[in-house]
């Protein structure tokens, strides 16, 4: 068998690519992004289609991808021109912000209803010119030269329209700030409010009070029977001190702040029971135009000032059925002689239960008064 023998036949040696000049060619990279977007494509219509059909005709906006799209693609693509969505975001601001100091007392709600808030009318702010003179430890309320008293100028104004007259003062304010602005910002501005002379920030506290509406009484420490095991204070009025030095503590106390019309006792059943003790406070507060309310203890005493005197106390029992009761019969008392008035102390539970009282009071016929509107001159 003969063997022929053919040529062996080179395989040509082809270029090698350059794949760094490639990559850098603008038509390479083209066609790869073409051929990525044609797959991204491809698999969505894919995902998209109903099983059994033949096809799904979808639209993609590619506008938001065309500020990534290699060079060229902005020229070769064309899209609809469509009218931008534009949403306005609306941010109410409260109406109320929070206070400075809010803050830091600032705890989580316990899911209960807030207390509502009640602002009356502001009471014109103190001092007011011609009702106080400067006195050793400060300003003093005076008579002024018209004839009209500071117990007139720092009262609540009020027009009584017939109905029973029902009256409180919330006493014990000024050392517990929560207590203190619950009173002012939730009790209604009729409720006259009681401060403690002692109470650090006083004037603040009454500025906040009577742009609340709320009128203002100071409390005057006085001595108990039991003292000095039950104490008030160092600049208590004590019943058988001379009628300069009784004279020289209640000035110290009255120059506390301004912005008060009268006084309320605090304690003082054995000063209240000394009349040579009580005929030196009483001639230095009818002097310098002031009204007196006590808490009971002084009900028989006079001293031709504007007085009156409370007939309970409405939280003797600290429990909600008791203050409920209280003021039921402080109603009634209102009913038979015209008009009435309790007194309490600023207690979580009195505050809520006066607060809730004092919003339907005048839906059952009364009409809720400030504790000044009850003073007669005895």
């Amino acid at each position: 068998m003969a063997t022929i023998a053919l040529p062996r036949l080179k395989t040509p040696k082809l270029p090698r690519p350059d794949l760094a000049a490639l990559a850098k060619s603008p038509v390479a990279g083209l066609g790869a992004a073409a051929v990525v977007f044609a797959g991204a494509l491809a698999a969505v219509v894919h995902l998209l289609a109903a099983p059994g059909d033949d096809g799904v005709s979808v639209r993609i906006p590619l506008a938001p991808a065309l500020s990534a799209a290699p060079a060229g693609w902005r020229e070769t693509l064309k899209t609809a021109p469509a009218v931008p969505l534009i949403a306005k975001d609306v941010v109410r601001l409260s109406e109320r912000p929070l206070a400075p100091d809010s803050a830091a007392g600032w705890s989580e709600p316990t899911g209960e209803a807030a207390a509502p808030s009640h602002a009356g009318t502001a009471l014109p702010a103190a001092p007011i010119a011609g009702f106080f003179a400067p006195g050793p430890a400060g300003r003093l309320p005076i008579i002024a030269q018209d004839g009209r008293t500071p117990a007139q100028a720092y009262a609540r104004p009020f027009a009584p329209n017939g109905r029973p007259k029902v009256s409180l003062v919330i006493g014990g304010l000024g050392l517990n700030a929560r207590a203190t602005r619950q009173a002012i910002e939730t009790l209604r501005p009729e409720i006259t409010l009681s401060f403690v002379v002692y109470a650090e920030g006083l004037q603040g506290w009454i500025d906040m009070a009577r742009a609340r509406g709320h009128e203002v009484l100071i409390e005057t420490p006085m001595e108990p029977v039991d003292y000095p095991d039950n104490d008030p204070g160092p600049y208590t009025l004590m019943a058988d001190a001379q009628p300069p030095e009784t004279v020289k503590r209640l000035e110290w106390i009255l120059s506390r702040a301004t912005g008060y019309f009268g006084l309320t006792n605090y304690l003082g059943s054995r000063f209240l029971a000394s009349e040579p003790a009580y005929d030196a406070f009483a001639n230095s507060v009818r002097g310098r135009g002031l009204a007196f309310i006590d808490d009971g203890s002084a009900a028989r005493r006079g001293g031709g000032m504007p007085r009156a005197s409370a007939e309970r106390v409405i939280d003797d029992k600290l429990s909600p059925a008791a203050i409920d009761q209280q003021l039921l019969a402080l109603e009634a008392g209102a009913l038979q002689r015209g008009q009435a008035l309790g007194a309490g102390f600023a207690y979580p539970v009195t505050l809520e239960k006066v607060a809730t009282w004092a919003a339907e009071v005048e839906q059952r016929g009364y009409q809720l008064a400030p504790a000044s509107a009850l003073t007669t001159r005895r």
